[in-house]
């Protein structure tokens, strides 16, 4: 998930334990809670320690609990402060509108297609829980009647996601519209409602902080859980899991030079060569933010792509394009389905499309934010929030990978605003 920096005190000044990067701690947990759940018994527990063994979920529960609370305020405030402070043009705006919606929606239909054909939930199999999903046929006009809250903070109490994408947007769009207005005008009214937006989003997101903080507890419990009353057999589809996303990762690559071939004058061996410090940033950051400042350099030194097209693509469209992160979450929810032996049906995936793009964009720019964005993509189709703790346990390696096509995405989006004609005569010497 892309990751802004954040203004932490110095090193020195903070306790040894938050000098430990996230990854670690999480590693640290995950290794942890094998060797109790073996020493519990791994699949064949002793009955008294049963207790102790449930006892073991709840941290979980707790944290998962409050990730679901913070799902909805984070996803509409976020999308307001995104209005609010992203300034596109007109012209460039629709097109870059339209591209970022391109590339997001083939992203999911790929995750989907994947899951659906390599079907990696199947290689291991995790007891059925209590709630169950319901199998609703495909109505659209249900869907649209369900679109239209009955109030306007009644999604937030409810956490329905669909109501929510409607208020978010429709709010973004007049707020910005009066903002721009005003601007024209000479006016500065907009500012209080921006200022409170700003607040409300950095409160969100230091709450967001402190539960992220908690999230190598719940691994902690749910691993050493899962392992003492199953033993090693519901983790074996976990590599499947890895296989398939990396597999559906490649497939958006691909797309993604399949793109900048037909639609750009970049070929794509030179924007693999030139943006290699990009990549390699996104990955061992596992930050698209961090990697904004290498990605619009290269876009322009070593691609040779125009200041505008650069901007556009890597700082603009950065705030709202996550395909990396869309794509995994909409995996995400189909690879549970498949272990808890659910069956998630054409109407209730479409849905999961729908809400994985819009959770995406929410998140971009949020600091490990795909855990909120993704009880907001389960909860859409009723699927259980308590196996997402198992997803954080190879979600370590997986963020830095769907970082990478993140940024990838960002640069394709660059080059196909750039058009088919080079800059050859500004700087010719790059673009031999």
């Amino acid at each position: 998930m892309s990751q802004p920096e954040s203004n932490h005190p110095p090193e020195t000044t903070r306790p040894w334990w938050k000098r430990i990067p996230l990854t670690l701690q999480i590693v640290i947990a995950l290794v942890l809670a094998v060797i109790l759940g073996i020493a519990l018994g791994a699949g064949n527990p002793n009955p008294s320690n049963a207790a102790l063994i449930t006892n073991l979920a709840i941290p979980a529960e707790l944290i998962l609990k409050a990730l679901r609370a913070l799902a909805t305020p984070l996803i509409l405030v976020a999308v307001l402060h995104t209005f609010m402070t992203t300034n596109i043009p007109g012209t460039a705006g629709r097109r870059l509108a339209v591209l970022l919606l391109t590339n997001t929606t083939v992203a999911i239909v790929i995750g989907l297609l994947v899951a659906n054909i390599l079907r990696p939930g199947t290689w291991g199999y995790l007891a059925k829980p209590q709630t169950t999903i319901t199998g609703n046929s495909l109505d659209p006009w249900g869907l649209v009647k369900d679109a239209v809250p009955e109030a306007i903070l009644k999604p937030l109490v409810d956490n329905n996601v669909i109501q929510l994408i409607v208020i978010a947007l429709c709010f973004g769009i007049v707020l910005r519209g009066l903002k721009s207005e005003q601007i024209a005008q000479g006016k500065n009214t907009y500012q209080p409602v921006e200022d409170a937006i700003a607040v409300l989003f950095e409160a969100v997101i230091r709450i967001l902080n402190w539960v992220i903080a908690l999230v190598p507890f719940a691994v902690f419990g749910i691993v050493a859980k899962t392992v003492a009353e199953k033993g090693f057999a519901p983790f074996q589809s976990l590599a499947a899991f890895i296989v398939a996303v990396l597999v559906a990762l490649i497939l958006q690559a691909a797309y993604y030079l399949s793109r900048v071939k037909i639609g750009s004058w970049v070929s794509p061996i030179k924007f693999l060569a030139g943006g290699t410090d990009a990549f390699l940033t996104a990955f061992s950051t596992s930050s698209s933010t961090v990697a904004m400042p290498i990605t619009f350099e290269v876009l322009q030194t070593k691609i040779g792509l125009r200041e505008s097209s650069a901007s556009l693509g890597a700082l603009v469209g950065a705030n709202f394009n996550n395909d990396g992160t869309a794509l995994y979450e909409a995996m995400s929810a189909l690879y549970i389905s498949q272990v808890i032996g659910q069956h998630l049906n054409l109407g209730q995936q479409l849905i999961v499309v729908l809400t994985s793009i819009f959770a995406s964009v929410g998140a971009a720019g949020i600091p490990n934010a795909g855990l909120v964005t993704m009880t907001l993509v389960f909860t859409s189709v009723g699927l259980p929030t308590e196996y997402i703790a198992l997803l954080v346990t190879v979600d370590w390696f997986l963020d830095r990978c769907r970082t990478a096509i993140n940024v990838m995405g960002d640069m394709t989006v660059s080059a196909l605003l750039d058009g088919k004609k080079p800059r050859s005569s500004e700087y010719p010497t790059d673009l031999q």
